[in-house]
Order: structure tokens, then C-alpha cells, then sequence
């Protein structure tokens, strides 16, 4: 369980708290009295949340892009190249944490702790669920994205910035839809 607290991004705490702020942002669900487990995700509940994300991420990385800083820069760069190297590999586990990283740096450089406020428990519903994208050729087109975005920053345009990332969100959530509908 601290497993699953740590891989998103739920400070170090007592389980029994950790499980308590899962579950009141919709990451996690009590099933069956004591026993824990992923709230199941329906098309309605995913096209919510990719609306939202779209919104909120968007804003931060159109204002990430107003200050993006060479060593911003630098560290996307890396985790771009980090992901990458995941996707050719035999071992693609270890790209979603590297996406969230990748993501959070811009979300962080956007400057607003508010905005990162209301992002955390977004990825929190969702990141459970990005690890189905492992086999539908969706890491490689998101790290399309993602050079895309790191390239707006770079240039200082947030809207492009914005639109790169709601494309990166839109191409996941079409295919995360395709999975659950099947």
C-alpha cells in the first residue's frame, strides 16, 4: 500500500492516513468493509477528467512557459530521453512514473501552488490507469507530445505549450476509452 502511496506522490505518512487521502480523492475506494481497491473508471468518469485535466494542466503549462527556465529545459530534455529509452526496451514499467515526473515538472514550474493543488489529486484518479496505455503504442506518441511541449516552453508560447499538452491528455484518453469500452 506505502508502495502505491509513494508512486503517487503521497508523502511518506502512516498507511491507515495515506489510504483516508486516497480515498477522499477518488484514487482509491473501500471495498467489502477493510479491504482497498481501484474505483472502476467509466467512460463518464474519464471524459470528466480528461475535460478537467485539459483545463487545469493546460493553464499551468501555458504558464509554465512564461518563466520556462534553461534548467527546466534540461530536465526535460532528460526525462524525455529517459522515456524514451523505456519504450524501446523490454521493461516499460518505469515510464509512467517518468511521465508523471515529466509532467510535474511543468506544473511545478508554472509558479502556482493552487494550480498544483488541484492537479495532484487529478493524477492521482488517473494514474492507476495510464499503465494500460503499456501496450497500445500510446508511450511513443506521447513522447511525441511531450517534445512538443518542452519545444513551446522553450519558445515561451503557452498556448502552444497548453496545446500540446491537451493533445498529449486527448490522445491517452481516446485510447484509455477504446480499452474500457471493450
Amino acid at each position: 500500500i506505502q508502495g502505491l502511496a509513494d508512486a503517487f506522490g503521497v508523502s511518506a505518512m502512516p498507511v491507515r492516513e495515506a489510504l483516508h487521502r486516497l480515498s477522499e480523492t477518488g484514487a482509491l475506494s473501500i471495498v467489502a468493509g477493510r479491504s482497498v481497491g481501484i474505483p472502476p473508471l467509466s467512460g463518464a468518469r474519464l471524459a470528466d477528467l480528461r475535460r478537467v485535466r485539459i483545463e487545469v494542466e493546460g493553464l499551468a503549462a501555458e504558464w509554465a512557459a512564461a518563466d520556462a527556465s534553461p534548467a527546466l529545459l534540461k530536465r526535460l530534455d532528460a526525462l524525455i530521453a529517459r522515456m524514451e529509452s523505456f519504450t524501446s526496451g523490454v521493461d516499460m514499467k518505469p515510464f509512467v512514473p517518468a511521465n508523471r515526473e515529466f509532467h510535474f515538472e511543468i506544473y511545478r514550474a508554472s509558479g502556482s501552488e493552487c494550480l498544483l493543488a488541484m492537479i495532484e489529486p487529478l493524477w492521482l484518479q488517473i494514474g492507476p490507469y495510464l499503465a494500460l496505455l503499456r501496450g497500445s503504442g500510446n508511450w511513443r506518441t506521447a513522447n511525441l507530445q511531450h517534445g512538443r511541449i518542452r519545444d513551446a516552453l522553450a519558445r515561451r508560447d503557452g498556448p502552444a505549450a497548453r496545446a500540446a499538452l491537451s493533445a498529449d491528455i486527448d490522445e491517452a484518453a481516446a485510447i484509455l476509452q477504446k480499452l474500457i469500452s471493450t
